[in-house]
């Protein structure tokens, strides 16, 4: 019974003396030298929280660095700061992940923007070179009228044969026959919608002197007013002439006028034009290019 009680009493105090020495083992803050650290102890700046780096304990216990008997509080008191400091590092973290997601969502933003304002630059450059090329063609044509308005203005005066038409009339006859007008009706038609014209009649007749004038005269006379009430020809584009008995004039080439017996009388009508025609057609051309 005595030797039970002495192993009892034996066997507390070997529990009893790692509590104590885990107990007296109390972490104490004292920084350690390593070879990165030696000439320069760690500041503030050099950790990401910004706080002073953790100190590892350099106190050893009884059981040394050590505890085989170390309880979960001496645990936990033990890992606390290092779990503060993981948590903190985990905020900062997130912190500048968002910063990083922020920055990219406003880069990416700038260089849409960026590529909606040279797109848009792109576009009013395109419609500044059609606009241009617009106004050089316009100049152009401008340029090609005045250079057609001089010419027709040059040659204004002169005018060219274009169709003839002879009316053959019956001694002693100065009215006007039923093919005769069909074949002034066939010259004058198309003169209603031309502009730049004018009618030369030339009339014919046998006989001599004034009588042959007279009657050349006469014949020419009713083709002038049958164009003027038939056909609305305005007077002032036609110009007659009684010729008389004056010979005819040549009716190919290099054939002379000779005078020649005339046994009745004719009419010789002659439609001459200038350029006046050619410059209203190139107006109509350019009014519809332009539109």
């Amino acid at each position: 019974m005595k030797n039970r009680t002495i192993f009892s009493l034996l066997l507390a105090g070997i529990l009893a003396v790692p509590v104590f020495a885990q107990d007296n083992s109390a972490p104490q803050s004292q920084p350690t030298a390593t070879p990165a650290t030696m000439n320069q102890p760690a500041t503030k700046a050099d950790t990401a929280t910004g706080k002073d780096p953790l100190q590892p304990e350099t106190r050893e216990g009884f059981w040394g660095r050590v505890n085989p008997f170390a309880r979960k509080k001496y645990v936990a008191r033990q890992t606390q700061p290092i779990r503060d400091r993981i948590n903190e590092l985990d905020e900062l973290t997130a912190s500048n992940t968002k910063a990083i997601k922020d920055t990219d969502a406003r880069a990416q933003a700038g260089i849409q923007l960026a590529s909606a304002k040279a797109s848009e630059a792109d576009q009013h450059a395109i419609d500044a070179g059609n606009k241009a090329q617009a106004a050089q063609q316009t100049a152009q044509q401008a340029h090609t009228r005045l250079n057609t308005v001089e010419q027709v203005v040059t040659n204004i005066d002169q005018y060219q044969a274009t169709t003839q038409t002879e009316i053959l009339f019956k001694p002693g006859q100065t009215v006007l026959s039923q093919n005769a007008k069909t074949a002034l009706d066939e010259m004058a038609t198309p003169l209603k919608s031309q502009r730049g014209y004018v009618v030369e009649v030339q009339g014919f007749s046998s006989g001599h002197g004034q009588v042959a004038i007279a009657n050349s005269q006469k014949m020419a006379e009713s083709v002038v007013r049958y164009l003027a009430l038939n056909h609305d020809i305005p007077i002032y584009r036609i110009y007659l002439v009684g010729m008389g008995n004056a010979p005819a004039p040549a009716t190919a080439a290099g054939e002379t006028a000779t005078k020649k017996r005339i046994t009745g009388g004719r009419v010789e009508i002659s439609l001459l034009k200038n350029n006046l025609e050619q410059l209203a057609s190139s107006d109509t051309t350019s009014q519809n290019q332009t539109k």
